[in-house]
Formats: C-alpha cells, sequence, structure tokens
C-alpha cells in the first residue's frame, strides 16, 4: 500500500466517521488544534486504523505524531 492510498483511507474515515471537513485535511494540519480530535476521536481511530489497516496502535508510538502528515507517515510505517 503507497502513501497516496494511505491518504486516501485516512482522510475517508476522518470525513465520514469523525465529520472532518475536507479542506481542514492537510498534512501540516494539527490533530487536536486543527482537525478538533480529542481522546474519544482517538479511540474510534484506534478502532478504525486496526480494522483498515491490520495492526494496533500503540499509545507511546502516538506521542510524537502531532500532525496529519506524521500520521500517515506513521501509518506508512507499519504497514510497508
Amino acid at each position: 500500500m503507497d502513501r497516496s492510498e494511505i491518504e486516501e483511507k485516512v482522510n475517508a474515515f476522518l470525513i465520514d466517521e469523525l465529520e472532518i471537513d475536507e479542506e481542514k485535511l492537510k498534512p501540516e494540519a494539527l490533530l487536536k488544534e486543527h482537525l478538533g480530535l480529542d481522546s474519544l476521536d482517538f479511540v474510534d481511530i484506534v478502532v478504525i486504523v486496526e480494522k483498515q489497516f491490520g495492526f494496533k496502535i500503540k499509545p507511546e508510538e502516538m506521542k510524537t505524531v502531532k500532525t496529519l502528515g506524521q500520521f500517515y507517515d506513521y501509518i506508512a510505517s507499519k504497514v510497508a
């Protein structure tokens, strides 16, 4: 799975499941500040990522992920 496929899948679930405006989905967007994601949203994201990409997100690995671009990179590193 390449980076563009990962971005498409992530963006699709952010729009459909978490109702985030598509125009906010830029790689430099901060997950909490720009996208408004809270701890409950992150629980949903963990479940969705596990279903769609087949791995479990480890909370300690997510501590350094601040932007949407870093989140794409994190998923890419796990599915490569």
